[in-house]
């Protein structure tokens, strides 16, 4: 049962979408080669860093509005999807246990494709994050810079691995992105935040549960698959490639946001303050000083 999901196709006048589009067909589904994908991540540093390099003579720009309604359609889009995903892998979970739902291949279904090319979709949309802070001359610091583009670069490989775990790390991020743009919306409208240091440490238990996740399901393939004497529950679903390059990455992010956390919040600081976005929230937003 999928109650938001039913009502949505019953009830919304949703257009009828080719396969391609609701199915992830490489080649067809947009964004869906790694020419493509590069070629698009590469314009968007093009674009940021000349951005900045424009703004160097100009005014920074303020655009409280468009960035209020940016931050709300990403916090009510990752609220909406979150619940989509987690009512279509619940039974999953409720029928036949976490393992399965982590690991088997049947728990890749139909709907979950689709609730995963939308999430992909979304990483390309939380690029304009860094058009904005080009735009009000705000440092693109290399956590900003590299966290939003890898993240794309991330979901596109595991949507090509078909990664089983993958509805664990997204439905943990889409948690973290609801309040983290909230958060952005109200401290843009002069809101004045008082959890925005557990929001940060939020993030990294988040890449905490997210390497135990991957990690375990890595061994458990290559345990299943090349040493089917360790101890294993059993193989899980995806690429080899896909396994490693997440675990590479996931592992890249936990240190670089512990890293900004000491920064931010730990290390004695002479003057002014470093914080993220002018925020002192992490998830890659650049640092400005206060």
């Amino acid at each position: 049962m999928a109650p938001l999901a039913d009502f949505l196709l019953q009830h919304v006048p949703l257009p009828q979408l080719p396969y391609y589009l609701t199915h992830y067909v490489k080649g067809a589904t947009p964004l869906s080669t790694r020419p493509v994908v590069v070629s698009v991540l590469v314009g968007y540093l093009v674009v940021i860093f000349s951005i900045r390099e424009i703004m160097k003579t100009r005014q920074p720009q303020k655009l409280t509005f468009l960035f209020q309604v940016h931050n709300v359609i990403l916090s009510s889009g990752s609220l909406l999807l979150l619940v989509l995903m987690l009512e279509e892998i619940l039974p999953v979970f409720w029928n036949h246990g976490l393992f399965y739902a982590m690991c088997h291949a049947a728990a890749w279904t139909e709907r979950m494709e689709f609730y995963y090319i939308i999430n992909y979709y979304i990483k390309y949309v939380e690029l304009l994050d860094t058009v904005f802070l080009a735009l009000k001359k705000k440092p693109l610091a290399f956590l900003h810079v590299f966290h939003h583009s890898a993240t794309a670069f991330l979901c596109f490989t595991q949507l090509n691995g078909r990664t089983s775990v993958s509805w664990v790390v997204i439905t943990l991020n889409l948690t973290v992105h609801v309040l983290m743009y909230y958060y952005y919306y109200a401290t843009a409208g002069g809101a004045k935040i008082w959890w925005k240091k557990y929001l940060t440490t939020m993030q990294i238990v988040q890449f905490v549960i997210d390497l135990f996740v991957v990690y375990f399901g890595t061994y458990s393939y290559f345990a299943a698959t090349y040493y089917p004497s360790l101890p294993v529950l059993g193989s899980c679903a995806g690429t080899e490639s896909a396994a490693l390059f997440g675990c590479g990455l996931l592992s890249s992010y936990l240190l670089l946001f512990i890293k900004f956390y000491i920064d931010t919040y730990k290390k004695p600081v002479k003057g002014k303050k470093a914080v993220a976005n002018g925020n002192g929230v992490a998830n890659g937003n650049g640092l400005k000083q206060e």
